[in-house]
């Protein structure tokens, strides 16, 4: 789960724009396992001159178009810091290696299988955690280039139907000062989970920053150079859809608007709606017939992000 501060927002912060991000971290739970900124529009307005145009998430679908119950849940949730999220009361982005876990995420009824994934030689950057009801048959940390996985940003589980891979995207920065950092990343996972796929199906988790469509931010014109909505980072998530994988809440609501994922904490951005959806489930193209549904659960407070739910018919 990764973590958005307001000390981390641009000067001038304004509505529908989006903070460049530092690290932060994630965490997933399931069944049988688990910075270069636009200028926002509607700049100068007096706060609450944007209506709300607000999401309202539809009754849970638990079965598939062919009539398949649901048997599979995996809940991914960028809490913005793991320790700050447990003295709230209320999980993705971790920000702590394994040994500083809280003892009451240790805990946590249900969830006897855990794993972290932490910066190296960072304390307190980016990092994601794992739990999960039952053990998987392997756990694998990293995507492949040890350039690329100090930040401990990646947790791949082999579980008997398919992989399940936690992620957190490094985001480009402010000025886009790692955007080039972020397509060998991008690169480098999509080979990550085409290896996978040519073993068995895949589940991809987790805060991917990139907004895909302009339906996904509320300000898209703003946007157009700010990270996380650049062409460059846009096109390397069509080259993942084009790939063989799809964006599984997309898949069931293709037209669907105002469905985010995150929103800055300035400037009563969520009680207005005004945010970006970063949070994703992509799956491998063969479990099209295995998905129910694909929930965004924007009214679950405790971080700057909300979880999303993917539940699958295995």
């Amino acid at each position: 789960m990764p973590k958005r501060s307001r000390k981390e927002a641009p000067d001038g912060d304004e509505e529908g724009s989006r903070p460049a991000k530092g690290g932060r971290g994630q965490a997933a739970g399931g069944r049988g396992q688990p910075e270069g900124r636009g200028q926002p529009e509607g700049r100068g307005q007096p706060e609450g001159a944007e209506p709300a145009l607000l999401y309202q998430d539809p009754p849970l679908r638990e079965v598939t178009a062919g009539g398949q119950r649901a048997n599979f849940k995996v809940t991914s949730w960028n809490v913005d810091g793991l320790r700050a999220w447990v003295r709230k009361g209320a999980l993705q982005e971790t920000k702590c290696g394994a040994p500083q876990v809280p003892p009451e995420v240790r805990g946590l009824p249900g969830f006897p299988h855990q794993f972290w994934a932490s910066s190296q030689g960072r304390a307190g950057y980016s990092g994601v955690g794992l739990l999960a009801r039952a053990k998987p048959i392997d756990v694998t940390y990293g995507i492949g280039d040890p350039s690329l996985d100090a930040e401990g940003r990646v947790i791949t589980a082999e579980l008997p139907s398919l992989f399940l891979v936690c992620a957190y995207v490094p985001n480009s920065g402010r000025g886009l000062v790692r955007l080039a950092e972020r397509q060998r990343w991008d690169r480098a996972l999509r080979a990550h989970l085409l290896r996978l796929d040519g073993a068995k199906p895949v589940v991809l988790g987790g805060d991917l920053n990139v907004a895909h469509q302009e339906l996904d931010l509320r300000h898209p014109r703003a946007n157009r150079r700010s990270p996380g909505f650049t062409d460059e980072e846009r096109q390397a998530f069509g080259e993942l859809l084009g790939g063989g994988f799809l964006d599984s809440f997309r898949h069931l609501y293709p037209g669907v608007p105002n469905a985010f994922t995150f929103w800055t904490y300035l400037g009563g951005a969520r009680r207005r709606n005004v945010g970006w959806r970063l949070d994703y489930f992509v799956l491998s193209e063969r479990l099209r017939g295995a998905l129910c549904d694909s929930k965004i659960r924007s009214d679950v407070m405790g971080s700057d992000h909300c979880p999303i739910s993917l539940h699958l018919a295995l």
